[in-house]
């Protein structure tokens, strides 16, 4: 018996400060409840069947309300309410913004054998983002990355990936990217267009970036949050080195998913914590 539902951003994570209000068909309200750690509303208060109104609010973020229908038995499911930032449609204020690499994840992600994925990360990384004033979509993002601080978990995997049938960092020290433009594709989703180089070799890709929020942190700055994810094939850039482990398998996907976390504070220095 009662209300059960689901409270998520959109990029997944669980908002477990929301608040969950049912009312009836004259708008009283009926039941009141909160989301417990994982986002997860599990009330047994009886409920008499029939259509009700679940509104969901939480700090931070715009409200969403759904329709529920409450069974005979006396039972509701909301399923999965997705809760956007407030100010998600905007980018940050105009200005420069630097990326924060302590706070901040560069990642990376292949397909092993065919049946399993293997994670890695760049350990050390700059950035900067440039909101224009007057056009958006003239923002700019710029970011570096020493090819060497790849780090897979395991030492002569990370080492092979440094030589030459890979990033070859002897020879290409730095990966990097510059962003070309900027288009919206949703409420607070963006596609940014840029030129990666890696491996000595420079191709246009495009990032896919959802604006996570804007706050004030507790050294008396001001961040931004964003996520992004593209996908790279090793081919584009000059990387072909594999192993057949059985026919129609390799050793080591083509295709890399990169996926990036970033906090980013606004000016051109990063605090001191």
């Amino acid at each position: 018996m009662g209300l059960t539902a689901r409270i998520r951003t959109r990029d997944g994570w669980a908002v477990s400060h929301a608040v969950v209000t049912m009312t009836d068909a004259t708008g009283a309200q009926v039941l009141r409840a909160e989301a417990d750690t994982d986002g997860a509303v599990r009330d047994t208060a009886a409920l008499a069947p029939g259509a009700y109104t679940v509104i969901v609010t939480a700090v931070g973020y715009a409200p969403a309300a759904a329709g529920a229908i409450v069974t005979a038995a006396g039972h509701a499911e909301v399923g999965p309410v997705t809760l956007a930032r407030r100010g998600g449609t905007e980018l940050p204020p105009p200005g420069a913004w630097t990326i924060d690499p302590a706070h901040s994840s560069v990642g990376v992600v292949a397909r092993h054998l065919g049946i399993s994925s293997v994670h890695g990360r760049f350990t050390d990384f700059a950035g900067r983002i440039e909101i224009a004033p007057d056009d958006v979509t003239k923002s700019r993002v710029e970011a570096s990355i020493p090819a060497a601080s790849i780090d897979t978990g395991n030492a002569a995997r990370d080492t092979h990936l440094r030589s030459p049938d890979f990033l070859d960092v002897e020879r290409y020290p730095r990966i990097t990217y510059r962003s070309t433009g900027l288009t919206p594709a949703g409420t607070d989703r963006w596609t940014v267009h840029g030129e990666l180089a890696l491996h000595g070799v420079v191709r246009p890709v495009d990032l896919d970036l959802a604006h996570l929020g804007t706050g004030a942190d507790p050294w008396g700055g001001t961040r931004a949050a964003f996520r992004a994810t593209a996908v790279l094939q090793r081919e584009d850039f000059a990387m072909h080195y594999n192993q057949i482990v059985q026919a129609g398998i390799s050793a080591i996907g083509t295709t890399l998913k990169v996926e990036l976390d970033v906090q980013a504070v606004r000016g051109e220095t990063l605090p001191a914590a």
